[in-house]
């Protein structure tokens, strides 16, 4: 009877322990499971942090980059400004720039105050020769009207440098700065800076061509200036305006421009020409052309103030209009007309350009035979720039020496210049500038949009790459948590 009580208080005591290990393994499963929960969410937290990283590095890469063109556009500007008269920085910095600017601006001044004090003087002129009843072709002055005054070559030179200086100026500030200076372009004649001409007979169309001093208005050369005039022998006797009869007219007299219209196939290499019928007394003609980036901006374009533009690789998959403000000849200003080229949509390459660099991106390479201005040196030298889907490649061919080669990067950056050029500056990855030079301009926006797609592929996949990663990896921690649980429980129960 002893025996069996004793027997009786042991098992008793072992069923209290094996209660107590299952209430241990219980609070330890639980605690496991809370665990595995909170890893899991502090994994997808992570991931979703670090993707959240990444979208914003490609956000400030992309901010970075656009800074730095808008940097680039804005020194090349001031750079190719006071190179116009002759004002070179020694030293490529904020304070030089702006001391040499300012000299400019003494230097500009200095001439208008010259300017006007000559107009003042000439005014004075004809208004003794108007009191005395004579007719305007007796009057010894009057060849002033008619771009004959032999004294007036002097001034307006001056005058037409000055405006020249408006290249790359938008068209807004070119519109308060002519307004100032009003009285400057009264001064200028009809035939200095080129004319107007009815390209035909019945279409009573006028284009906007430039006349560079020759024996006439030549439509093949490239413009030289910002603005076109239009000459007197092509405008009614009603186009021009006294200044007594300036001050009784409407609104409906400002200068104007109607049937304005874009000519040309807008692909890259191609020429495109802004032209219209100038009306009420327009005789100058300011342009700009502006490109229009998918982010809804607007970028004036550096150096396409003339009216004919040529297209080029920076603005495949872009708008782009030209901007022209109308003056009649006493430097008032009309509204500004605004028209898009290729019917308001985005430019794209001709099928043949296409076709190319589609197989070049499909192959994965792409060899270009290219010139490269040496730093020790100012001749161009022959080389050779492989293009592949991760890195580039570019080899002098008198020497078979590899000047650079490397991959693809954000810091990477290729700058066109606009007009009719066959050259490119390429940005490497250092910082540093190559300048190159194609055999034409078909050949150099073949390469250039090449090397962005390639580019833009590099990093794309890269990114892609991350996001497979963080795909693949979320599902395989699920899967281990699951197990873990499954094993925990399976375990318990054999303890029971």
């Amino acid at each position: 009877m002893r025996i069996n009580f004793y027997f009786l208080l042991e098992e008793l005591q072992l069923l209290n322990e094996k209660c107590a290990l299952e209430r241990k393994f219980s609070d330890l499963r639980m605690a496991i499971h809370e665990k595995q929960n909170e890893s899991i969410t502090s994994a997808s937290n992570e991931l979703a942090r670090r993707k959240a990283d990444l979208e914003e590095n490609l956000k400030l890469t992309h901010d970075l980059k656009a800074a730095e063109d808008e940097r680039y556009i804005f020194m090349s500007s001031l750079l190719g400004l006071l190179a116009e008269h002759g004002l070179w920085p020694h030293v490529v910095n904020a304070s030089a720039i702006t001391s040499s600017v300012k000299h400019l601006h003494d230097q500009l001044e200095w001439k208008i105050r010259t300017s006007h004090d000559r107009i003042r003087e000439l005014t004075g002129v004809l208004g003794t020769h108007a009191g005395g009843g004579s007719h305007e072709k007796d009057r010894p002055n009057s060849g002033i009207l008619k771009n004959q005054n032999p004294h007036r070559s002097t001034t307006s030179h001056d005058t037409n440098h000055h405006l020249d200086e408006q290249h790359h100026m938008p068209p807004e500030t070119m519109m308060r700065y002519m307004h100032d200076s009003d009285h400057t372009v009264k001064n200028l004649g009809f035939n200095d800076l080129g004319q107007q001409r009815l390209s035909n007979g019945n279409s009573q169309e006028f284009l906007f061509h430039s006349d560079r001093g020759g024996a006439g208005p030549n439509p093949d050369r490239a413009f030289d200036k910002g603005f076109v005039r239009v000459g007197p022998e092509d405008m009614t006797n009603d186009a021009l305006y006294q200044p007594d009869e300036m001050a009784s007219q409407g609104s409906e007299d400002w200068p104007g421009i109607e049937g304005f219209q874009i000519i040309g196939d807008a692909t890259p290499g191609e020429k495109l020409l802004g032209c219209g019928f100038p009306v009420r007394g327009t005789t100058l003609c300011v342009f700009q052309w502006v490109r229009h980036l998918q982010d809804g901006t607007r970028q004036y374009i550096e150096g396409a103030t003339n009216p004919e533009y040529v297209v080029t690789a920076d603005d495949v998959d872009k708008l782009i209009a030209v901007e022209c403000i109308p003056m009649d000849d006493q430097g008032r200003q009309g509204e500004l007309v605004r028209l898009f080229a290729n019917d308001q949509n985005k430019i794209k390459c001709d099928p043949e350009m296409q076709n190319e660099t589609d197989l070049f991106i499909s192959s994965g390479q792409a060899i270009f035979t290219v010139l490269l201005l040496m730093d020790s040196s100012e001749n161009w030298e022959p080389a050779t720039l492989t293009l592949r889907r991760s890195s580039y490649q570019i080899k002098i061919n008198s020497t078979e020496a590899v000047e650079i080669s490397e991959k693809y990067s954000k810091e990477l950056s290729i700058k066109v210049p606009s007009g009719l050029s066959t050259q490119f500056v390429l940005t490497c990855s250092d910082g540093s500038s190559r300048p190159f030079s194609t055999y034409n301009v078909r050949m150099r926006d073949t390469l250039v949009l090449t090397m962005r797609m390639f580019q833009s592929k590099d990093f794309h996949e890269i990114y892609l790459e991350f996001q497979g990663k963080v795909v693949l990896l979320l599902p395989r921690l699920l899967v281990f948590a699951s197990f873990l649980s499954q094993f925990l429980l399976n375990f318990g129960a054999g303890l029971g």
